[in-house]
């Protein structure tokens, strides 16, 4: 459609013609993302001559076309030279109500009472409040404007009132919030300290996934034969698990400063998060991956919140704890292990978040291990073959990604209360060489973190096959031909020659480096490890 003459049309102010003129356009490019360069100028202009009409007292029909034009215009950041300006935004704000700064208010309040008046003033809101997420995500000058006109207390504010329980309302309002508070960190601190959105945006999550309160901390299970979660609610508890997320970060602006009686409330609302069923099992681990994010910016004391239910009861073999809700996470973190793909963002939270759990948390430690890694019966495969979950952590000790592969030996080793013993038994000296030379363990010993003096009880299969397992590989191997076996004396003392020579001529031509092991666990050049200095050897404390 002919730009130019939608352009002289505005102009010409002609009413209903206008209207029929952007109807057309919004159709015509309701699914346009990608626009042409040359007419750039042209959509510009287009911009600032809807936002012209959108500051006039034009009736709610009309408002909503040229928010859906304006929205389609977003898409293109190259265009939001007249809105990202702080009248532009302040038309915008007006339309959201979000009464933004000083000079927004009541522009466009509709005089109606009636229930189709209040249907269209929900129609106008909600296109504004997409357009603002358009303009605030694509443009950093738009950014500025919001903080100046402190759109994020407007969003706040408005958080408060029963006008975003509608659905798109609140789901939009949410959503610029988090747009706001992911792309500027220093909203963070102003959303903390000022309007109190940390405790807001619990409270709204409580409302949204409908928390009934039995105990301190403890929200009522979820019935076996309760309907699974509204797609709506859902929605809207994702967009405010997100916005959480980014507050409950600590950043330069300075820590997080809510309170313990908050962070545990927000921790007793994701428990029972976890334990909701959404409609699709694609929407439940979203839900489930998100709550993982927000847990781990929690501090680890907050989580034994997870397993404390005093009025509901738990598992008697573990002190009463309740595991349930660390159950979930095993079954998600398998889940994501089993997809094979983006480790670094999909499985590596929950990982990090079951290592502090079990770091910081006996019960905790204690039912994982339980789960991950049984005593063990057949030592006669492979630490990594196999399909239980203890194989397929073992495997991603090994992995290319470094990030990947510390992170899951991490956990496997504070499984085993950092014991390298106990994780070689588990693992293989093979697999978890990579995180004893990250830690300076390769002598052997255990990590810093102080741990109690429960006893690890081996099978009696394990026992007897202890002697004959491999400590490089992990298992028991079939007996191998000795190759050397039929050679003479002089025939295998010129293959080790040939081997040394082979070795030396590497290592003068710095293709390798031999290295051994500091008597502290550390690696270092051989030559050093062979013959350390006499001053080292004096000051050393003999046992």
């Amino acid at each position: 459609m002919d730009l130019n003459y939608i352009l002289s049309q505005l102009e010409t102010d002609s009413g209903d013609d206008t209207e029929t003129l952007l109807q057309q356009y919004n159709r015509e490019n309701s699914h346009t993302f990608t626009f042409d360069q040359k007419e750039e100028a042209l959509r510009s202009k287009l911009c600032q001559s809807v936002l012209t009409v959108l500051g006039k007292q034009v009736r709610p029909s009309c408002q909503k076309i040229c928010l859906e034009t304006l929205r389609i215009l977003s898409r293109d950041k190259r265009v939001l030279g007249p809105v990202a300006t702080r009248e532009g935004m302040l038309v915008l704000g007006g339309m959201a109500r979000l009464q933004a700064g000083d000079e927004g208010g009541d522009k466009q309040k509709s005089s109606q009472d009636d229930a189709e008046s209040e249907e269209e003033e929900r129609v106008v809101v909600v296109e504004a409040l997409k357009c603002l997420c358009n303009v605030v995500y694509n443009s950093p000058a738009a950014q500025q404007v919001s903080v100046d006109v402190k759109l994020s207390q407007g969003l706040c504010a408005n958080l408060h009132t029963s006008r975003t329980w509608h659905h798109e309302v609140g789901l939009f309002t949410l959503r610029l919030l988090f747009l706001l508070s992911a792309l500027r960190p220093d909203v963070r601190g102003v959303l903390r300290r000022e309007c109190h959105a940390v405790r807001l945006l619990a409270q709204v999550l409580e409302h949204t996934l409908d928390v009934h309160w039995v105990g301190l901390y403890e929200a009522a299970c979820p019935a076996p034969q309760a309907l699974p979660m509204p797609a709506e609610d859902n929605e809207r508890a994702m967009e405010a698990l997100k916005a959480l997320f980014n507050l409950t970060l600590s950043d330069s602006g300075g820590e997080v400063s809510e309170d313990d009686h908050q962070f545990r409330l927000i921790a007793a609302i994701l428990r029972h998060l976890l334990m909701l069923k959404t409609e699709t099992e694609e929407k439940t681990e979203e839900a489930h991956s998100h709550a993982v994010n927000l847990l781990n910016n929690l501090p680890v004391s907050c989580l034994d919140v997870l397993i404390n239910m005093p009025v509901q009861g738990g598992l008697e073999k573990y002190d009463g704890k309740n595991m349930d809700a660390i159950q979930v996470l095993l079954d998600f973190m398998e889940k994501r292990i089993d997809k094979g793909s983006n480790f670094k963002e999909g499985l590596t939270p929950v990982l990090s978040l079951l290592t502090e759990g079990s770091r910081h948390h006996r019960e905790i430690r204690r039912y994982i291990k339980a789960q991950v890694l049984p005593p063990l019966k057949d030592v006669k495969i492979r630490p990594e073959i196999g399909t239980t979950i203890r194989n397929k952590l073992v495997r991603l000790m090994t992995h290319v990604d470094m990030g990947v592969k510390q992170t899951a030996a991490e956990f496997l080793f504070v499984l085993c209360k950092e014991s390298v013993d106990n994780l070689l038994k588990y693992t293989g000296y093979g697999n978890a060489a990579g995180l004893l030379v990250a830690r300076g363990l390769l002598a052997g010993g255990r990590g810093e973190t102080q741990y109690s003096e429960d006893e690890d009880s081996d099978t009696e299969e394990y026992k007897s096959a202890k002697p004959f397992i491999n400590p490089i590989t992990g298992h028991v191997e079939e007996p191998m031909p000795n190759p050397i076996e039929e050679m003479t004396e002089e025939q295998k003392e010129y293959e080790a020659e040939k081997l040394a020579n082979m070795f030396d001529k590497l290592s003068r031509q710095n293709v390798i480096r031999p290295l051994g092991v500091r008597p502290d666990g550390t690696l270092a050049p051989l030559e050093e490890t062979l013959c350390d200095p006499p001053e080292r050897d004096s000051g050393s404390d003999s046992d």
